[in-house]
C-alpha cells in the first residue's frame, strides 16, 4: 500500500527573539522585508538568551549601506575579554535593488525604516525584520478635553439654575 504524496510545505518555527511592537502602534506599516545583521563574537550567544532590546530603535541609510542603530543587544558575561558594545550600529544586510528602493523611499517620499523583529531562521541565522513605514497621526487630545470640560460645565451651570 502506497500513501499518497503530498506537497505540504514545512512548518518553518522562527524563534522571535526581540519584537517592537511600538513600532505598529506609531507607525503605518507599508511593506515589510527580511534582512540579515552582521553580529560579532558573543552577541550571537547574548541573542540566543533572548536578552535583546529593538523597542528604540531604527535603520537608517549612511555611506550607501543600511546600518541598524540604537538596537540593546548586552554583553555576555562568561566571555569578558572578548565582549561587544550593546549599543553599536549594526550593518543589515540587504539586496542592492531592495537597499536602492529603501534608500528612495526614505529620500522622496519621507518614510521611515524601522525594525519589527529579530529572530533566527531556519538555519539559525539571525534575521531582521524591517518595514517602510510612514507616521501615524496623533490624535490631538485638547480638542476632546475641551469639549469634557465645556459638557461638564453646561451641565454644572444647568444644575444650578434648575
Amino acid at each position: 500500500m502506497n500513501k499518497p504524496k503530498t506537497a505540504s510545505k514545512p512548518i518553518t518555527v522562527r524563534k522571535i527573539i526581540a519584537e517592537n511592537r511600538k513600532a505598529r502602534f506609531n507607525f503605518e506599516i507599508l511593506d515589510t522585508l527580511e534582512a540579515g545583521i552582521v553580529l560579532q563574537g558573543t552577541e550571537v550567544k547574548s541573542l540566543r538568551r533572548n536578552q535583546s532590546n529593538i523597542a528604540e530603535s531604527y535603520a537608517s541609510f549612511e555611506n550607501g549601506e543600511f546600518w541598524l542603530i540604537n538596537s540593546y543587544i548586552p554583553e555576555y558575561l562568561q566571555a569578558n575579554r572578548f565582549n561587544h558594545e550593546p549599543r553599536r550600529h549594526r550593518k543589515l544586510l540587504i539586496s542592492k535593488r531592495e537597499m536602492s528602493r529603501l534608500a528612495q523611499s526614505v529620500d522622496r517620499e519621507g518614510m521611515t525604516v524601522v525594525p519589527l523583529k529579530l529572530y533566527f531562521n531556519d538555519q539559525g541565522r539571525a534575521k531582521l525584520e524591517i518595514a517602510v513605514a510612514r507616521g501615524k497621526k496623533l490624535h490631538d487630545k485638547r480638542q476632546t478635553e475641551k469639549e469634557r470640560d465645556w459638557n461638564r460645565e453646561k451641565s454644572r451651570l444647568m444644575k444650578e439654575r434648575g
